[in-house]
Order: C-alpha cells, then structure tokens, then sequence
C-alpha cells in the first residue's frame, strides 16, 4: 500500500487574516465582496460565520443579510499565495513527492519513509504542530493509499483533525458516510443518487459496476471506483510537465484564414480543458505555423495572469496567428501550445460574480464533456 497524505489548510483565507490581525480570532469573519456595494460572493468564511448559514461562494449580499454583524473583509490574495508558498516549501522538504492541488490543499507520496519518520500517524501529527508553530495555521490532514480516499479522510477530520486508514480499514470507514462525500458529487448527482435509494457510499459498493457506467457514464466508474476505496495512488507535481500541445497537418493546404481559426479555436479548447483536469494554468501560449513551402514561423506570448480558460486562451492564440500569417500562400500545419504552468488558484474567481460564473460554466462543460465526447459541447464567442 502506498502511503498518501492529503493536507488541507483550515479555513485558509481567514487563517491568514488572523495571523495578520490577532483581534479578528473568535470573531465571524467573512473574505469576499464588499456586502455595502453588495457584488462578489463569499470567497472564504469562519467557522463561527458559518453558524449563521454563510458558506463559499453565497452572494456577499445574502450573507450580510444573514450575518449583519460579521466582519467583511475584501482579502489580500498576495499574501495568500505567500503563506501557501511557504507552506509548500516547508513540506518540500519532507516528502519525496508533492502534488499542489490548490492554493490550500496539498498531495503528498510518503512511501517507503516508515523508517525515517515513523508510523503514519506520527508524522501526521508532527507535520500539523509544525505548520501551527512554524506559521500559525491550522490544518488538517488525510492519510490512505490514493489520493481520492486521503482527501476523504482529510474532510471528514476537519478542523484540525487527522486520520489515518488503512488498506483493511479504508473501504468499511467510508461505506457509513453520506455519498456527498464522494469528491466530485455535486446537487445534481446526488439527486440522481437519491432516486435510486443510494445515500451512503456503502449502497454503491453494494451495486455492480455496469450499473454505474449505464447511469453515469465515465462518471459513474469514477464514483464506484472511489466508494470503494480506489483511486490514483501516484502524484503529478507541475514541474514534471513543460508543456503541452495540439498540432494538425491538413490534409490538403488551407488558404482560408476562417477555417485555420476555427481549427486553433478547438485546439486552445481542448489543451485548456485538459489543464482544469490537471488544476494547473499556463502562462505562455505558443503558436506553430508552417507554411506550403515548408517555411515555419513559431510565435509566443507571456501572460500577465495564467489562464486555463477558452475564451482568453483563444483570444491571444488567434491574435498570435493573425500577426504571424502576413503570406498569401497555404497553410499546411498549424498548432497550438501551452507551457509555463501554475497551479490553478480557483479561489481568485469568487471575488466577483463573474469570475465565478465563468468558474461554474466551465466545471459544467468539462463534466458534460467528459460523460459524453468533447464535441458535445463547444464554447461561443463571449464578449
């Protein structure tokens, strides 16, 4: 059995806010919107907030509704990204392999350090106290053999809590949770669940997988497989991949620009669907060129802020090609490449309601895409 932890930082936004500023300890804090001009949702909030019923990303409106007398704070996401990079560079040091997953959350492979740290639960525990002492945030932590059962223990032991199973313990713990466990269960599949009289993960361990396929799709294996506690158990950090690309050689050479740009537009919208399946953003967009002569032009550009969505990814690729393509001869090949990688930071997108309903967009056609085929679904032009 591989030995992976899953550590999530305890209501991070407003951990960090409190490091700042020790008054706001014991107190409902609330990092979002400004509930006055009443946009943006609520990026994070305190456990003591939550009492009142505020969540992640309920309008800031509602919240304030709900609780006039919290404090509302707009956020500091520089300082964020700093305690999550020092935070990362504290546990770089102690496993040998790290999976970033967000700004919070982070994968880490222990196998075969039994001798070095001792059991599981030690360096679990020793891992906790250091990160409270050494940075003042709370944390808590999930231990299994893959990534999707470690990060079921992990929620389940919040706050501040840790468990470790087994591979003999692991499928019984999580047959008596509710199925919203599961990652990836959301309101519409866990309605559909429900009309089949399924409420806890142990009454899918209980149905053959085929049901599942039949129902779901794809994402029904994925649902069977983590109820019984299976998973990835290898992780990827972002360093191990330099880039990615999509590339086409027409089958005859193409003098219409409209077609080329229709041709780069599925391209970026597939290498930035396969970036959210990796919760990663690229920073740079190359564009590949090649010309009937065989004459070949590569352009790029940096971007200010990493992207993993279509529209903006579409955007400076199209804009790439339309500067570089100053020949009136065919085009035999174009392509389309990402690199300079970042982990996705999706906590960004809920101070502002759009950012947010991009967010929810693009979750609803990856999942889409993914029971199906990729062509069922294809992104508009967007203002």
């Amino acid at each position: 059995m591989r030995l992976i932890f899953h550590l999530d930082l305890d209501t991070f936004f407003i951990s960090v806010e409190r490091v700042m500023d020790t008054s706001l300890n014991g107190k409902p804090v609330i990092v979002g919107g400004d509930p006055k001009v009443g946009r943006g949702v609520v990026a994070a909030c305190s456990y003591e907030a939550r009492k009142f019923g505020l969540h992640s990303a309920m309008p800031i409106r509602l919240a304030y509704r709900l609780c006039p007398e919290g404090i509302y704070l707009h956020g500091n996401f520089s300082e964020y990204e700093r305690y999550s990079n020092m935070v990362k560079k504290f546990l770089t040091g102690l496993a040998p392999t790290i999976e970033q997953a967000s700004i919070d959350e982070f994968y880490m492979d222990f196998t075969g350090t039994q001798k070095i740290y001792g059991s599981p639960l030690m360096l679990g525990n020793y891992i906790l106290k250091e990160i409270k002492n050494k940075f003042g945030l709370p944390c808590s932590i999930g231990i299994a053999g893959n990534k999707s059962t470690a990060k079921i223990a992990c929620d389940v032991s919040k706050p501040e809590g840790l468990i470790y199973l087994s591979q003999s313990t692991a499928k019984d713990f999580l047959g008596h949770l509710p199925v919203e466990r599961i990652p990836g269960v959301g309101k519409k599949t866990l309605a559909k669940l429900h009309s089949f009289a399924i409420y806890k993960i142990k009454d899918i361990t209980s149905i053959p997988l085929d049901f599942f396929t039949a129902a779901f799709g794809k994402f029904g294996v994925d649902i069977w497989h983590k109820a019984n506690a299976e998973g990835t158990e290898y992780l990827t950090s972002e360093r191990e991949q330099k880039g990615m690309s999509k590339e086409v050689t027409f089958g005859k050479d193409v003098l219409s620009n409209r077609k080329i740009e229709e041709m780069i537009f599925h391209q970026v919208c597939k290498l930035c669907h396969k970036l959210r399946e990796g919760n990663l953003t690229a920073s740079t967009i190359s564009l590949k060129l090649r010309y009937t002569d065989f004459k070949t032009l590569t352009r790029s550009i940096t971007l200010s802020e990493p992207t993993n969505q279509d529209h903006k990814a579409y955007k400076e690729a199209v804009t790439l090609f339309r500067k570089a393509h100053t020949r009136r001869i065919g085009v035999r090949l174009i392509g389309v490449r990402f690199s300079n990688f970042k982990v996705s930071f999706d906590q960004t997108a809920m101070f502002d309601n759009r950012g947010e309903s991009m967010k929810r967009m693009y979750a609803a056609m990856d999942r889409i895409r993914s029971k199906y085929y990729y062509e069922v679904i294809t992104l508009g032009e967007i203002d």
